[in-house]
């Protein structure tokens, strides 16, 4: 069963114990279900939409881990307020349309490729790694980091070339192995590639090293402090990673999806860029744009002054623009 058709059971079930809880208010000639404690909440959360569910556009975000809280923060700003019962992970949107779904980050691009949801935020590594086909619709900014081959310190070694025909232990399987079968069709060395063993482990892959299982390891680099407690340095870059939104190709959401992306995208704006506006003079302006170019291209506007008694005419220029915030 698909998760739109779980959504669509448990609507329907919702549906069967609310029309059996306001039967019970006005008969007592015939036996009615009774409401689990379970149920309640489902059935609040239900009373409290004002769409039907069932046409609702699936939109899969992280359920835990180091994205939650971002992509919540997200939902959040964008107006997808909702309500999210205790160890229930659906919840339906009040003002628009749309039904969350909280998944496992590293199943989203999966669900989303399949087709079952129309809608997810992950990271680029995840989708890399799936290889599910999605649109990338826009990159949210956040979650950056890199995945890297890493190798011990003490082992000194500088060329990922080095490690062919090695024991590489990864998170990401698919990745590492298209990356290694590359390596090696450029050096022309078939034969190690084919013996490089890729070993998959779902967690604390920095300590496959330490503890025997690998000679090398492709793991995220966020800031660099896990690897180099366990020992580890970067032996080569894969990919730059961040959080993406990706869509579904045939979801028939293709309005909605634009909608939420113009939100989004003027959530990422407000809090990256801050409006600059300031007056200065024609012979300035060159000088002022090459500093403030604004996000896409500032506002100009002319201003005339005249000067008195004299009647004197000169031009200066009011410019507005966006500028990105400087990094803390």
């Amino acid at each position: 069963m698909c998760i739109r058709d779980s959504i669509n059971a448990e609507y329907g079930e919702r549906k069967s114990v609310m029309a059996h809880s306001h039967g019970a208010g006005h008969s007592h000639e015939h036996a009615h279900t009774p409401i689990s404690p379970k149920m309640e909440p489902l059935i609040k959360c239900q009373v409290e939409q004002p769409h039907e569910i069932t046409d609702h556009m699936l939109f899969g975000v992280p359920k835990k881990g180091r994205l939650f809280e971002k992509v919540n923060a997200l939902l959040e700003a964008c107006g997808l307020d909702y309500n999210r019962p205790n160890r229930v992970d659906i919840a339906h949107c009040k003002s628009l349309p749309i039904t969350i779904v909280f998944l496992p980050a590293a199943d989203i691009a999966t669900y989303v490729g399949e087709g079952n949801v129309d809608l997810g935020i992950t990271g680029e590594d995840i989708v890399a790694e799936s290889e599910a086909d999605v649109n990338v619709v826009m990159r949210l900014g956040f979650g950056k980091c890199k995945l890297a081959v890493q190798a011990p310190l003490a082992d000194e070694i500088k060329d990922p070339s080095l490690l062919l025909g090695k024991r590489v232990v990864t998170s990401f399987p698919n990745v590492a192995r298209n990356y290694f079968a590359q390596l090696q069709a450029e050096l022309g060395n078939e034969a190690a590639a084919e013996a490089c063993q890729i070993k998959f482990v779902s967690g604390s892959v920095e300590a496959a090293c330490g503890l025997g299982l690998a000679d090398a390891i492709v793991d995220l680099v966020e800031t660099g402090t896990t690897m180099k407690a366990a020992g580890l340095e970067i032996v080569s870059s894969i990919m730059q990673t961040q959080s993406v939104l990706i869509s579904n190709k045939h979801s028939p959401h293709t309005q909605l999806i634009e909608k939420l992306r113009k939100r989004i995208d003027g959530y990422i704006t407000a809090t990256q860029y801050v409006m600059v506006n300031y007056n200065i003079p024609r012979a300035n302006l060159n000088q002022g744009l090459s500093i403030t170019p604004g996000k896409k291209a500032p506002t100009i506007l002319s201003l005339i002054h005249i000067s008195e008694p004299t009647r004197l005419l000169s031009i200066s220029y009011a410019v507005f623009c966006l500028k990105k915030k400087k990094k803390k």
